[in-house]
């Protein structure tokens, strides 16, 4: 992990400024002091501007936005405002809920500032607003979404080929973590990347993640790749030839890992009882392919999930939603998961 400079800053990324990120942002410095004391917003003023206006109401006027030169005034700028550094040059013809390019380059630059900037030690943090992958390409990113374009940063910063900054996705809330063996990739690829090397990597980065989160070794569940975690191979063999064995290598290196375990039914296993931390028989479950964890995580409720980046020498978390076009600019979207990712920020960076 990067030295941060004492006192550093979180810094949020703007996100995709045709989607609802700028306004989620805005709702969270109204609704959520305590979460975004100490945040700014990196960004573009004009953008953060017409959030915090369409926003207003009757009684509840639109919330200053304040430039600020540099990340270290975040903390000078006057209560009951929303700092924002110009990190990108300010944008034009951008229409709430259309997919383009020029809405793809700020959001990618935004996320490219805000990793450097913590790869240097300048913030503690970074809080990602929601990007939309197809703008992100259409703009000349290389990358399908956040997590691919901080593992090239943190790797290239490194002097470090991309495979030597292995990273995954951990998706967490009040009741159940789960973390990624594969991440952005179609089905059939997702499955050729459970190998063994591939499940004992994700094993030890978050064996090493929550033990710093929770302070002790965490009890982790492996979830099988097929039915009923393979039936003794009638259904598939991954499981005998390699996700087992990579368990006992993990086990064997102190990792509190057990499995694999039906799919079906390992999440509940896991969930934490009326949201009492630790009442779970597992503290995370290792999934195979991105929706097979995803989603028991966002069926409990989208709102409070959070997405935090393992293995990179930074901080990132974001909200566990997407851009939400279909919404974009009428002042209907929540804030919940971005102030839960902000918190999360927090307590992560020790800030």
């Amino acid at each position: 992990m990067s030295a941060k400079a004492p006192g550093a800053p979180i810094a949020i990324t703007l996100g995709d400024p045709a989607g609802i990120g700028p306004e989620i942002i805005a709702k969270a410095f109204r609704q959520a002091s305590d979460a975004t004391r100490g945040t700014f917003v990196a960004g573009d003023v004009a953008t953060m501007r017409r959030a915090s206006r369409a926003l207003a109401v009757p009684g509840e006027p639109a919330w200053p936005v304040a430039e600020i030169g540099q990340a270290a005034e975040a903390s000078d700028a006057p209560p009951g405002c929303i700092p924002v550094l110009q990190v990108v040059a300010p944008p034009a013809g951008i229409v709430p809920g259309r997919i383009s390019a020029q809405a793809g380059r700020v959001a990618g630059e935004c996320v490219v500032w805000a990793a450097r900037a913590a790869l240097r030690g300048e913030i503690a943090a970074i809080v990602t607003a929601p990007l939309h992958k197809e703008a992100l390409a259409a703009a000349g990113f290389p990358y399908p979404g956040h997590t691919e374009l901080l593992q090239a940063e943190a790797a290239a910063h490194a002097g470090l080929a991309v495979e030597g900054m292995p990273v995954r996705m951990m998706l967490a809330n009040d009741e159940l973590r789960t973390v990624l063996v594969s991440i952005h990739m179609s089905l059939r690829d997702a499955i050729t990347a459970v190998s063994y090397g591939s499940v004992l990597e994700t094993l030890r980065i978050t064996h090493r993640a929550l033990h710093r989160v929770l302070g002790r070794t965490p009890r982790i569940g492996v979830a099988g790749l097929n039915p009923h975690a393979g039936e003794g191979g009638l259904f598939g063999s991954e499981e005998r030839d390699i996700i087992a064995p990579a368990i006992a290598a993990a086990r064997a290196e102190g990792i509190d890992a057990d499995g694999p375990h039906a799919p079906d039914t390992v999440f509940m296993r896991a969930r934490d009882k009326a949201g009492v931390s630790g009442s779970g028989e597992f503290d995370v479950v290792i999934a195979m392919y991105h929706d097979q964890g995803l989603i028991p995580v966002k069926y409990l409720g989208v709102e409070k999930g959070v997405n935090v980046t393992l293995g990179l020498p930074l901080v990132r978390t974001s909200p566990d939603h997407g851009t939400a076009f279909d919404i974009a600019g009428t002042g209907r979207a929540d804030a919940s998961s971005l102030v839960e990712a902000l918190r999360m920020a927090k307590k992560l960076a020790g800030a």
